[in-house]
């Protein structure tokens, strides 16, 4: 949520932080502005409205400088809520991700002295440094002495007149700095500057950088500390928009390449050996009497057609939880419970929560992710990346299709540890994970028929969405997309309780989208598809097999991919939503009121 990105260094000053904003307004679009300083001097340029709003400042304007882009948490999207918020003075300029939860407590204690302007969390960070810059500390120090002070979440960049460099600081919120041949880089996000460089360095809890002209220096708990640089292996190309009208649309489009890349060099052309680079040991997979996932939003429906396919082929019982709602109770031995936690950004304030969780209570951790250097990544005891590349769309699409794939691995290989899984059954998963990206861009060529679907069905009134076993999770997840981007209602639900409640929202004008495939339980969602289409409802069908299809009004035919073969359902959905979206001409990228990685709690 909310994107920062920051810049020291020989080039136009203004300009590299704008064209930062611009490449992270996707984490934030409520509000924007930046901060440049140079020659003794701070200029602040605002704006209530997206980040074109804000005009690019001229590099006269200062040597250094930050920005940030918005998405509401304290106070409304207006100009005076907008980021960098400043002191009394003028002088200093912060920008923040995150929540200071004690804000209310320092805000009464300065109020006395110093005079508020927004309705943010952040407006105190500006004043407390302040007052330590009054006794005439370096802003280093000021801002180590005012970090000590806050309880909560924080990413945090500042800069002020007269003083050298930019201080970054973090606690429970991403930041990394980005290495240049022009200058030094700090952002939330990597995508802020991956066209300047590729080579990051991940801060971690509790680090305050400073940044000059000339040299980064790391500090944790008062002493400087030595952090790594890493090269990201993507480039400026693999996060633009490759000539597609939004970002969404070419997340979806290269699903079958991010499929491959999941797969590469993990599994076997002949035999159902499985190569993970994990370190969780083979005793540790065997001694494990239940597998807990967490996880939010599509990283949860992720979990849940995870489960349904290690309980199916590792033979391991399995329960998944909302991560914001999860603890673990019970009996049972924590040791005996692997907890894995599936996150896209890494960074997930929830899920990073219900880890600790379990951690604590000794439990075996793993992470499931997309992020190389993320928290979760070097919280948990081992980690296994999904390896989907860039995602910038709000709404996830190649990042679960991955998850699942690499939930498909991950199933594999312990049921082969857990010696639970057959031959014949390791093989049919070993060659529908194998098929996956062929059969994704079949349904990816049949996008003109699925876009005259959605148009013929972009004014119902609701969608519903059903099917069974591993077709709940698609389900769950289509409806999810439809109204994240569309804003139209849409609902999914197990297939057998329609009759038990949701069939009374059923019109002749809202359609039923039946997930109809293998693994799905096609025949008993078939009984069901009559019963909303006795009360007048059209039914639109994904299916592989023509006489299952049959009980459609409208049929999406789909390749056989065995146990992975609803993946392939869930990507002509997302074609599905996607148009329906696009023919009401909603902000696909930019969905309101949701930001792309959601850092608070």
């Amino acid at each position: 949520m909310c994107g920062i990105t920051g810049y020291i260094g020989t080039d136009p000053t203004g300009r590299i932080v704008h064209e930062g904003l611009q490449n992270l307004e996707y984490r934030g679009y409520d509000s924007a502005g930046i901060a440049l300083a140079g020659g003794g001097s701070l200029s602040v340029h605002k704006t209530g409205g997206e980040v074109g709003d804000l005009p690019v400042p001229s590099r006269e304007d200062g040597t250094r400088g930050i920005g940030h882009t918005r998405w509401s948490t304290h106070g409304e999207p207006t100009r005076e809520n907008a980021h960098p918020h400043t002191d009394c003075t003028g002088d200093v300029a912060v920008v923040h991700n995150g929540i200071i939860e004690n804000y209310a407590a320092l805000a009464d204690e300065l109020r006395a002295d110093h005079v508020f302007h927004s309705d943010t969390d952040t407006e105190v960070v500006p004043h407390l440094i302040e007052t330590h810059l009054a006794d005439g500390v370096s802003l280093l120090t000021a801002v180590q002495r005012t970090t000590e002070r806050l309880t909560g979440s924080y990413a945090l960049a500042i800069t002020a007149a007269g003083h050298d460099g930019i201080v970054v600081a973090r606690s429970d919120s991403p930041l990394l700095l980005g290495h240049g041949d022009t200058g030094t880089f700090v952002a939330s996000d990597a995508t802020a500057f991956i066209e300047h460089t590729n080579r990051v360095t991940y801060l971690r809890n509790g680090d305050i950088a400073h940044l000059t002209e000339t040299e980064w220096t790391v500090y944790n708990d008062g002493a400087r500390v030595s952090r790594d640089i890493e090269a990201l292996d993507w480039s400026a190309d693999a996060a633009g928009k490759s000539g597609y009208d939004h970002y969404m649309l070419k997340e979806i489009h290269e699903q079958p390449r991010a499929l491959r890349q999941a797969i590469s060099g993990r599994i076997s052309d002949l035999g159902t050996d499985v190569t993970l680079d994990m370190e969780l040991s083979t005793e540790t997979l065997q001694n494990v009497a239940e597998l807990q996932i967490v996880a939010c939003g599509t990283s949860y429906h992720a979990g849940l057609y995870a489960k349904e396919l290690l309980e199916t082929h590792a033979d391991l019982p399995v329960t998944v939880h909302v991560a914001s709602e999860y603890e673990l109770r019970g009996g049972r031995s924590p040791k005996d419970t692997l907890v894995v936690a599936i996150t896209q950004s890494g960074e997930t304030a929830d899920t990073l929560a219900a880890l600790r969780s379990a951690a604590q209570k000794g439990a075996p951790t793993l992470a499931l992710t997309n992020t190389l250097g993320s928290t979760v990544t070097r919280e948990a005891d081992d980690a296994l990346f999904i390896r989907a590349g860039p995602e910038i769309g709000v709404a996830a699409t190649k990042t679960f299709v991955s998850q699942v794939a690499t939930a498909a691995l991950l199933t594999m290989h312990i049921g082969r540890a857990r010696n639970a899984i057959s031959t014949s059954d390791a093989a049919a998963l070993r060659d529908a994970i194998r098929d996956l990206p062929g059969a994704v861009q079949q349904v990816l060529d049949q996008a003109p028929e699925i876009a005259s679907i959605a148009r013929e069905y972009a004014d119902s009134d609701a969608f519903f969405y059903v099917g069974r076993r591993a077709g709940r999770p698609v389900a769950l997840e289509s409806a999810l997309k439809l109204k994240e981007i569309s804003y139209d209602h849409a609902e999914g639900f197990s297939a057998g309780e329609l009759k038990h409640g949701p069939l009374a929202l059923v019109t002749d004008n809202t359609p039923v989208v039946a997930v109809l495939t293998e693994y799905a339980a096609p025949e008993r969602t078939a009984n069901n598809v009559k019963e909303v289409q006795s009360r007048g409802a059209d039914v639109i069908g994904l299916a592989s097999d023509a006489g299952t299809a049959r009980h459609a009004d409208v049929t999406i035919t789909l390749p056989a991919c065995g146990p992975l073969e609803p993946v392939v359902a869930n990507v002509a959905l997302q074609l599905f939503a996607y148009h329906i979206a696009n023919e009401k001409g909603r902000p696909i990228d930019k969905p309101r009121n949701l930001a792309k990685s959601v850092t608070v709690e």
